[in-house]
Formats: structure tokens, C-alpha cells, sequence
């Protein structure tokens, strides 16, 4: 199953923000992607799933990419019914551009041992 969820994330740990403004863009993100997620049946057992940050212009590093992408991960793994540390979710990040003033994201969820690519509708 892939999702596409508009979303403009920031720049993972580079970003400067005060606490509170922090927790509201949190909280926001992950109402979000659950929204997108929702009336979506989960996969049973173990999956795959690949966040991709689609944005304009440079790509982040491995760790502010993956920091751009936890409330995402964690409104996914709540949608999965699971934690994020769930050993039977393997996490991957990827980046990839889109047009200018446009952010979104991707989110694949693959059962492992199922061939990957399977849209949703």
C-alpha cells in the first residue's frame, strides 16, 4: 500500500522552534497523517515501511531526515496498532523532489514476503 499525504515537514533536528510551537506542530503532523491513514485497513504481521519526504530543493542528512519523519512514523506505527520500536516494523527513509512550494509525503507499508509496489486506493 502506498499513501500520499500532503504535508511540508521541516528540516528535522536543524529546525529552531520554541516547545510549545514544537508540540503544536507535532500534534498537527500526526493528526495528519492519521487523517490520510484512516478508513485504511492495517497489514497483519510483520511490515516494511518507507517514509519519504518529498520537497523542494536539498535533500537532509540520514539523522534530520529521519528526525523530519518521527511524528509520521508514529502516527503510522499507532495505525499499525503497534509501538515504533516493534521489532516487527522495519523502518527505511528516503528523499525525493517535488515542485517548488509543494511538500508531501509518501508512506509504503509492505507485509514482508509480499512483493512491494501495491497502491492504495
Amino acid at each position: 500500500m502506498i499513501f500520499t499525504i500532503n504535508l511540508k515537514l521541516g528540516r528535522g533536528q536543524n529546525d529552531r522552534e520554541h516547545h510549545m510551537a514544537r508540540a503544536r506542530r507535532v500534534k498537527r503532523e500526526k493528526e495528519i497523517v492519521a487523517w490520510g491513514l484512516s478508513g485504511k485497513k492495517p497489514p497483519a504481521g510483520p511490515v516494511r515501511v518507507v517514509l519519504t519526504r518529498c520537497f523542494f530543493g536539498r535533500g537532509l542528512d540520514g539523522d534530520n531526515l529521519q528526525g523530519s519523519l518521527k511524528a509520521p512514523r508514529d502516527a503510522v506505527a499507532k495505525w499499525l496498532g503497534r509501538d515504533d520500536a516493534d521489532p516487527s516494523i522495519e523502518w527505511a527513509y528516503a528523499h525525493a523532489t517535488a515542485p517548488r512550494s509543494k511538500g508531501f509525503i509518501t508512506i509504503e507499508v509492505t507485509p514482508i514476503g509480499q512483493k512491494e509496489g501495491t497502491h492504495a486506493q
